[in-house]
């Protein structure tokens, strides 16, 4: 039988969550470093191709605020804000069963405490993102993605898809959580991503902007 969300959901998370919490904090730091340097540089690379080619460039990236042992990509987002002049927003859970808001975030944002301990920006309604950033337990070279089991990304990505809202999804999250070796499928719900972005590199292609 395959390994799926339906079947083995409980013993699959446990068990990447065991994964990533046993990782030594100075390879975490590290390799949280490394994701913002890639994400930077790709991020960079793809509006200055766009720029040169008269077409309008990604603007808005719709972030996450890292929960335990999730890569910390603050120090990127502030940068993309304060430097770079980008909007970036963080999620906020506007009720159960519902997609997720993306909220403006900048450095000195007043912040709540959100369902699961998340952290929720007080801002205005922020436009619809052009780069999502997923946070990211486990996944397939095919773009397959394994949450928390609450389906809030899957049911916010495909409401934007439903909109025909064009935009990249991207997942962040740690190479243990490399499912390729395993029998996993996903369920018929989930959404894959465009790409996935890991401590040792991009696990799925990281997207061309430019050649869509």
């Amino acid at each position: 039988m395959k390994t799926s969300l339906e079947n083995n959901a409980v013993p699959l998370r446990t068990r990447l969550k065991e994964l990533r919490a046993a990782q030594n904090p100075s390879d975490t730091r590290r390799g949280a470093l490394l994701i913002r340097g890639r994400l930077f540089t790709w991020l960079a690379t793809n509006r200055q191709q766009l720029k040169d080619a008269g077409r309008a460039m990604p603007n808005h990236i719709a972030a996450f605020w890292p929960l335990e042992h999730e890569p910390d990509l603050q120090p990127l987002l502030e940068q993309w804000v304060e430097e770079d002049g980008l909007t970036v927003s963080l999620p906020v859970m506007a009720g159960a069963e519902k997609p997720l808001e993306f909220r403006i975030w900048t450095p000195d944002a007043p912040m709540n405490i959100g369902p699961y301990g998340t952290r929720e920006p007080n801002g205005p309604i922020a436009p619809a993102p052009d780069v999502v950033l997923v946070p990211t337990l486990g996944f397939t070279r095919y773009g397959d993605r394994v949450g928390y089991g609450k389906g809030y990304y899957d049911r916010t990505l495909a409401a934007l898809k439903a909109q025909n809202h064009h935009f990249v999804s991207i997942g962040v999250g740690w190479a243990c959580g490399d499912l390729s070796d395993t029998d996993y499928s996903p369920a018929p719900h989930d959404v894959p991503l465009d790409s996935i972005l890991t401590d040792k590199g991009w696990a799925v292609a990281a997207p061309v902007l430019l050649n869509r």
